[in-house]
This record gives structure tokens, sequence and C-alpha cells, in this order.
């Protein structure tokens, strides 16, 4: 079943724009067929297509029900800023795991340095790109890509969370003992090409966050936000 999202929804609504060139130009569907449109409750509602014209797919609910394909746990990954499009994929393959927000960010070592009108190209990408993942993923929303920040600014909102861990390859504690039952909220730091200042390390740990480690191997920097991200998944239930 073909799956898309809208803000709202009648009985009846139109779907234009890029689902609609997507419905009808890509999937070539036809009046009759039937897609799942997910809104902003987390409902996905099973609609039926009853009209297709150059203004858009007209289409019908059927029937609607809760979306049960969330992770019960909320992850926010502050992914450290890399070379050409890894970061694309990074968000990408996140968003299919669970991750429910994506903060890139500026570190001493990230080669990636993009001015403010990059950075705001770049930052409309990236959200076309989680929005496109959590179609093919079936998510219940969209996950939100924030704009770039610095280090110090993400330290600034360790209390949203019920717990930070900082993935570092200078070592740290295995996962299964940083995670406890009660963990709703997991903010996951992972580093760039060339990791992290000692410094940085420092201020996050000051801040609250953990020190954890996936092993004694070296993974990529976008190798490491996908690992991390599956470990938890799998320590919270969330990969049965």
């Amino acid at each position: 079943m073909d799956w898309f999202f809208a803000d709202t929804m009648d009985e009846k609504f139109t779907i234009t724009g890029e689902d609609a060139v997507h419905i009808t130009k890509s999937l070539r569907m036809s009046v009759g067929e039937v897609i799942t449109v997910c809104d902003s409750k987390k409902t996905e509602h099973l609609c039926m297509i009853e009209r297709i014209s150059s203004d858009g797919v007209e289409v019908r609910v059927v029937s609607e029900s809760e979306c049960l394909n969330e992770p019960s746990i909320e992850l926010t990954l502050f992914a450290a800023l890399t070379k050409g499009d890894k970061l694309e994929t990074v968000i990408q393959k996140s968003v299919e795991l669970g991750a429910s927000k994506i903060i890139p960010v500026l570190t001493d070592r990230c080669v990636s340095r993009p001015d403010g009108k990059s950075a705001d190209k770049k930052h409309q990408r990236y959200q076309k790109i989680a929005a496109q993942a959590a179609m093919q993923s079936r998510r219940a929303i969209i996950p939100e890509v924030s704009s770039i920040t610095d280090l110090k600014k993400a330290a600034e909102a360790f209390g949203d969370y019920d717990k930070v861990i900082l993935f570092y390859e200078g070592g740290g504690k295995p996962l299964r003992e940083l995670i406890s039952e009660g963990d709703k909220k997991i903010a996951v730091f992972t580093g760039p090409e060339g990791g992290y200042e000692e410094r940085e390390v420092e201020l996050l740990v000051k801040s609250g966050a953990e020190c954890a480690t996936l092993g004694k191997r070296i993974l990529r920097a976008e190798t490491a936000p996908l690992a991390a991200i599956s470990a938890i998944m799998f320590h919270t239930h969330n990969l049965e």
C-alpha cells in the first residue's frame, strides 16, 4: 500500500504537488485504486482515488485507524556534519530506523562548513529526504531535520531528554548499561570524520552526556549513527 502524508483532511480531499505527480506519473495509479494517507495526529486513512485531473488527485476516505508504526521512544540524532552527501544517507536511514528528529551539528573537526545560503539549501533538501524516507518506511510522522547548530547550543537542550548518549571513539560504557526502562526521550551524539576534540567531549559530558561504545572497531562517521540507532532500537524492543 503506497503511503503519503497530509496535515489535515476531510472525507474527500485533493492531493496536489509532488505527491500527485508521484501517484499519476511514477506509480501510474488510476481511479478506484487505494492509498494510505497519514495525518498529523498519527492516524492512517485508507483512501480511494475518485478523480484524477490537472488540479491533482481527488480521494475519498474509506476507513481510518491509529498508526502503530512509531517506536516506543523518541530518539533525536545529533549528527556531526560530514563530507559530501554522506549526511543525506544518514538522514534517510535514520528516519527508516525510527529517529524522531535529526539535528546536524558543526564541530571543530567538521570538514563541511556551508555558508548561510548553502546551509538553507541543504536544509530544504535534508527535509525532503526525511519526508521521502518516512513515506517509504510507513512512519506515522515526518521527522524534523533542524537547521545546523553548534555543539554548545546542542548541549543547552540536554534538559529535554531522559538520556543523552555520546558515542565516542575514545571508549565508554556498553549501551546496555546506559539505557533504562524509563528512558522515553533519548538524544544520541555522533562525531565527524576526524572524531571529537577532547574539549568537546568534556563539554558534552559536563552538560550531562554519558559516553558509550559501539565496540572495539572504529566506525566511519556515516556508519556510527546508523549502528547507534539500530542498537538503541534493539535494546528498547523496537526491532521486534
